[in-house]
């Protein structure tokens, strides 16, 4: 059993502020949930910056206690730990699922005053753990602690990790690995899914219950306006856009863009098998189980929609009474989200090529230089790079249908009366220099898991803390391996 007789001390030593708004819903929402007791709990890695930013100060506590706290073997004073339902196109086949290896430990009131989930992954079964054991490994939490935070200081709207602890117990996959616990930092973790999982229960009062709860937390402004599940479906769609033009402009692959892991509130979420693309190829999928690409880099736009049409589906009861008119409307703004999307991953290409106005030529300008990358094989993060750098020195770029383009950019850069030294400089403000390297995170992963040896993965934190900054010992961190096109990830269940 879990021991509560230390979560007053962990309360007042911490400055836990715990306002669980999600447990108070309907109960087809939530199952009461308990983290599990584990052997020997020990901290892995703990984001104290993070900590300072939610008002949590874990100074006065001993090793022992910070792991218990953040294993959930202490409860802190104020939560109201559940499991919430939903569920998913998983694959564009629908399931019913539900947090099967997380558990709501509730929301933390932040010192700006921000409402946030902390929630624990891989802390045991529950209701909707289907025969799983609900654990999880070491590996793929530590994977997702290090994407999330790089994702954050890349300034794309994420989920955050604020700790990662050992269990002292193995979990069992294809192999014996150690077990570990993540605890993560959500806006919240409402998702397409559980919109699906509502308009499912077809309680259509429950379903306008939990969109007015969901409009109150992520889009407040829409609360008393005219048609505001419209303009809610709306907001929803831009959000996504704006994330989605944002991966593509990174290189990010989510790897498993179903409907349960897209965040009403705009945030990136799980990174189960995510990775960065090296050369520049549309087809790139790393995921082990995608085998007909469907959620491959190039495709992450369609599925997008795809996806908010599913989203849209399940608000047509509060779209309009008739349900054809609730059709059309839907399908007017699920339509409106390409040149959106076009709108938001155009505006990021100006930037990353220096340019400040608009022409129409851009475009083509902009895909001529992808076309170049795709055909050469081009890495797609150095590319950019080096062209915010001044001149690339690298033999790759000794190629006249490159020189060809950059005398284009040159030229188009002169028209609005921008010196590339200024662009340069503006380039490297949205280009990064580093990248979490696929090979980077798998050595850190694996020294970690098989060694207990955490150098190598605080090193490469410590890199992807400033990817935007150019700094020596970056230097090993900015390359990829030759041949990266076999590289695979695996879910983590």
């Amino acid at each position: 059993m879990i021991d509560r007789h230390e979560s007053q001390p962990a309360q007042q030593n911490v400055g836990w502020q715990f306002d669980n708004t999600y447990a108070r819903l309907p109960e087809l929402l939530i199952a009461p949930a308990q983290p599990i007791a584990v052997r020997d709990p020990k901290v892995s890695i703990l984001n104290t910056r993070l900590a300072e930013q939610l008002g949590l100060d874990f100074g006065g506590q001993s090793p022992d206690a910070v792991a218990r706290l953040l294993s959930g073997q202490t409860l802190p004073e104020g939560s109201e730990p559940i499991a919430q339902a939903y569920a998913g196109h998983q694959y564009a086949h629908f399931t019913m699922l539900g947090d099967g290896r997380a558990i709501l430990l509730g929301e933390h009131r932040t010192p700006e005053g921000r409402l946030v989930d902390i929630q624990f992954k891989g802390s045991g079964p529950t209701l909707f753990s289907r025969r799983g054991d609900g654990r999880a490994a070491l590996g793929p939490m530590l994977r997702e602690y290090v994407i999330s935070e790089a994702m954050h200081a890349l300034d794309i709207p994420t989920t955050r990790s604020l700790a990662v602890v050992t269990t002292g117990e193995p979990v069992y996959r294809t192999a014996q690995l150690p077990g570990a616990v993540l605890t993560r930092v959500a806006a919240s973790h409402i998702r397409v899914g559980t919109f699906e999982y509502v308009a499912r229960s077809r309680a259509e009062i429950h379903l306008q219950e939990f969109a007015d709860y969901t409009i109150a937390r992520h889009y407040p402004e829409l609360i008393d306006i005219p048609e505001k599940y419209r303009e809610f479906l709306r907001a929803v769609i831009d959000r996504q856009a704006s994330l989605i033009s944002k991966w593509q402009l990174i290189g990010f692959v989510h790897g498993v863009m179903n409907t349960d892991n897209m965040a009403i509130s705009g945030e990136t979420i799980d990174y189960g098998p995510c990775a960065f693309m090296n050369v520049y190829d549309p087809e790139t999928v790393f995921s082990s189980i995608d085998h007909n690409g469907r959620y491959a880099y190039g495709n992450q736009p369609a599925i997008a929609q795809w996806n908010l049409a599913r989203f849209a589906e399940s608000l047509l009861p509060l779209l309009a009474d008739d349900q054809q008119e609730a059709i059309a409307i839907a399908t007017a703004e699920i339509e409106a989200f390409v040149p959106r999307y076009q709108h938001h991953w155009l505006s990021g290409m100006r930037q990353k090529l220096g340019l400040q106005t608009v022409e129409p030529e851009d475009l083509d300008l902009i895909q001529s230089l992808l076309q170049w990358m795709q055909t050469t094989r081009a890495d797609f993060t150095n590319t950019f790079r080096d062209l915010s750098e001044g001149m690339p020195l690298s033999a790759c770029y000794e190629d006249a249908e490159f020189e060809t383009w950059r005398t284009r950019w040159q030229q188009r850069l002169q028209r609005e009366g921008s010196s590339l030294d200024a662009a340069n400089i503006r380039m490297r403000k949205v280009n990064p220099a580093v990248i979490p390297r696929n090979h980077r995170v798998e050595e850190a992963l694996q020294a970690a898991e098989d060694h207990a040896d955490l150098s190598r993965l605080e090193r490469l934190l410590d890199v992807l803390s400033a990817p935007f900054e150019t700094r020596d010992e970056m230097a090993g961190y900015r390359e990829p391996l030759p041949d990266d096109g076999t590289y695979r990830t695996f879910c983590g269940t």
